[in-house]
């Protein structure tokens, strides 16, 4: 019988580990078992080799899904690793050789997303970015409450300009994994047209647009972002 995978989820900018919650609670009850990674967002290479080392760690096949920029995270850190049995992008983005999560968010109209960050410089040299708490409701997670999205614009996880300008050189990891794609049509973040467009490149085996859903898809959409992980968990065999 084949092992049952273990769900990895890696969160992207502006959120935390915790905001996988409903869907962990979701997978828990179908008996999966899920580990969600503290990404470092600080840079593209360093994350990945930090989500490796977790994979390396769990010593079991994986299904491994990231959210936003968690999505060109999981395409390095995959890639060349036989435990990654499928990826799962949701609301993410699934970069090409030499394309920056700034290049893809800016591919097609829509994003407001530059408009809504605060940039402040780093001591180690840089700037790191936060969404704007004010404008964080709208920007992110129109689709839950004000409340909820006060509590979320406190705990999100700046990024650094470096981690959303690095381009990464080497093939993705979708290029030789089966992925399946979930995203919301009126995410504010990553454009849907941009979201289609790298589903469609990647082969996605399986596209979910949820209507009228914001970038903070796990929250706001814990059932289709569980019922795209579970596709991609049956086809690893678990």
């Amino acid at each position: 019988m084949t092992e049952q995978p273990v769900v990895v989820l890696v969160h992207g900018a502006f959120a935390e580990s915790a905001s996988w919650n409903r869907v962990i609670e979701r997978l828990h009850g179908h008996g999966l078992e899920a580990v969600a990674v503290a990404n470092p967002l600080r840079d593209v290479e360093g994350d990945a080799a930090y989500v490796r080392d977790v994979i390396a760690g769990l010593g079991r096949p994986v299904v491994l899904a990231g959210h936003s920029y968690g999505g060109m995270v999981i395409s390095r850190a995959a890639a060349g690793d036989a435990a990654v049995r499928a990826l799962v992008y949701v609301a993410a983005f699934a970069p090409e050789q030499g394309e920056s999560a700034f290049l893809l968010s800016a591919k097609f109209e829509g994003s407001t997303l530059g408009d809504a960050l605060v940039a402040y410089p780093l001591a180690s040299g840089g700037n790191e970015f936060r969404i704007d708490p004010g404008k964080f409701h709208h920007q992110f997670c129109a689709d839950l409450d004000a409340g909820e999205a006060a509590l979320m614009a406190a705990t999100q996880r700046p990024v650094t300009e470096r981690a959303l300008r690095d381009e990464p050189a080497e093939e993705p990891a979708w290029r030789t994994i089966p992925s399946w794609f979930v995203h919301g049509e009126r995410d504010l973040n990553i454009p849907a047209e941009a979201l289609r467009f790298m589903a469609e490149r990647a082969g996605s085996r399986g596209t979910r647009e949820i209507p009228g859903a914001s970038h903070a898809l796990a929250a706001s959409q814990p059932g289709a972002v569980t019922e795209t992980i579970l596709e991609a968990v049956r086809h690893a065999g678990g």
